[in-house]
């Protein structure tokens, strides 16, 4: 495994790879919903990338960049063992040099949601990715269905921008508690933890109800609202039943949608979802 910094590092140790080459972006910390996208692109691909990258961009000024957990040690162990070809690691002047001033941004779909909240977190996100992709030139590019909202984004400016990358999104990893697995999970204590428990309960009960007859968006958002507000320790952002490709929020009946939440337990901001009747 070769481990590389500069932009240089990278083209050369990428002109020694067989292509397809399979590409993973992660801001670090790696956990087994990141090591189960290095398998993906290790079962698809004779070449895998990895980056490694905290982007400051898609943190607002109150966010928890300087606190998101970072062991590159550990990450490189563990990409080591799963059998990465080279890893990127760049530098914030790597990726944001003097005089930085250009930006990637998707219009409509950045301002929905999440972006309700953190309006400057998905301009972040696809600017860091284009940069991404522009220097790796991957073929395969593998994400996580946690983050539901970022796939949509960043198809939708694959599409617009030509890149000739195949986008492939992966299931979510969760805990044995049903807990979705992030980074940020670390930041829980004992007992947020298992009060975080309370956004897959709500999920998994929109789920069931939706696999028993249940169509009405408003209804499922209520059974997962229903839950969370029932956990003392949690503060319920938002929940939203919206179409799984264009993210309109939808109401009345529904054939499929994408059921995503963010919750506060404690100080941490936890999102999840579930994607109802598309097989």
């Amino acid at each position: 495994m070769k481990i590389v910094e500069s932009i240089p590092e990278l083209r050369k140790e990428l002109s020694k790879l067989a292509h397809p080459i399979g590409f993973v972006p992660t801001m670090g910390y790696l956990h087994e919903g990141h090591l189960s996208l290095v398998r993906k692109a290790r079962e698809g691909n004779p070449s895998v990338v990895v980056s490694i990258f905290a982007n400051p961009t898609q943190f607002a000024p109150e966010e928890d960049l300087e606190n998101y957990p970072r062991d590159i040690k550990r990450d490189l162990e563990l990409l080591t063992t799963e059998g990465a070809d080279v890893v990127w690691i760049p530098t914030v002047e790597v990726m944001y040099p003097e005089g930085y001033q250009t930006w990637v941004e998707v219009e409509s779909l950045s301002t929905m949601l999440e972006g309700s909240f953190r309006p400057t977190h998905f301009r972040g996100v696809t600017t860091v990715v284009a940069k991404l992709f522009n220097a790796v030139g991957p073929d395969r590019a593998y994400f996580g269905q946690k983050d539901a909202q970022q796939a949509v984004v960043i198809q939708q400016m694959v599409r617009d921008l030509n890149y000739p990358i195949e986008i492939v999104v992966c299931s979510i990893i969760r805990e044995d508690d049903g807990l979705a697995m992030s980074s940020r999970n670390t930041y829980l204590n004992e007992n947020e933890r298992v009060a975080a428990r309370c956004l897959s309960r709500g999920l998994f009960q929109a789920r069931d109800a939706f696999l028993s007859g249940e169509r009405r968006a408003e209804t499922l958002t209520q059974i997962v609202s229903d839950e969370v507000k029932a956990e003392e320790l949690a503060d319920l952002q938002y929940v939203s039943c919206a179409d799984p490709e264009t993210l309109v929020e939808l109401d009345g009946e529904v054939k499929s949608c994408l059921i995503s939440m963010a919750v506060y337990i404690g100080k941490t901001r936890l999102i999840d979802n579930i994607i109802l009747g598309v097989s």
